[in-house]
């Protein structure tokens, strides 16, 4: 299994869009379209030109995993997308925490950001707790200082500082 920053690729790209609906809609029930989620299919513009970034994992050429990392305001970055397909979650694999570790490395380089926000479903309790375990802190709407689109307007908000 390999995770590299997302390069502009057809089939990565339609493997990823496949790696999304099955974790939103075939596994979760949130009933969230593709088409409420351009930053897919620009992930270059969205989340790399802005000092951002995008990983996906590759387990021989299908795409099994994926972060993503948008900066937005002074000192913010939210995490973005972080799906893997069921059978990488925990023992052997641990793709989640592999993934959030990228991502974490990469975003404490960064000499403009100090704080990571997310938006995850409020059904989703495993998420939960996997964020809580990495350091998240739930916060309510009011505290996020920094505009973002979600799909999902049920979304639980945490905050970690880097």
């Amino acid at each position: 299994m390999n995770i590299e920053p997302y390069h502009m690729d057809a089939r990565l790209t339609a493997g990823l869009v496949d790696l999304i609906e099955f974790c939103q809609n075939d596994e979760a029930h949130l009933g969230i379209k593709m088409i409420e989620q351009s930053d897919v299919f620009e992930i270059e513009h969205h989340y790399q030109e802005n000092g951002g970034n995008f990983w996906i994992a590759l387990d021989g050429d299908k795409v099994v995993g994926s972060i993503g990392l948008l900066k937005v305001g002074q000192q913010t970055a939210v995490l973005k997308k972080l799906f893997t397909y069921p059978e990488y979650r925990g023992e052997p694999h641990r793709l989640g925490r592999k993934l959030f570790q990228t991502l974490l490395t990469y975003a404490q380089a960064q000499p403009d950001i100090d704080r990571l926000v997310l938006d995850t479903p409020m059904g989703e309790h495993r998420s939960h707790f996997f964020y809580e375990k990495q350091g998240f802190k739930r916060i309510s709407r009011e505290k996020l200082t920094v505009d973002y689109e979600f799909p999902d307007r049920d979304s639980l908000i945490y905050e970690r500082e880097l």
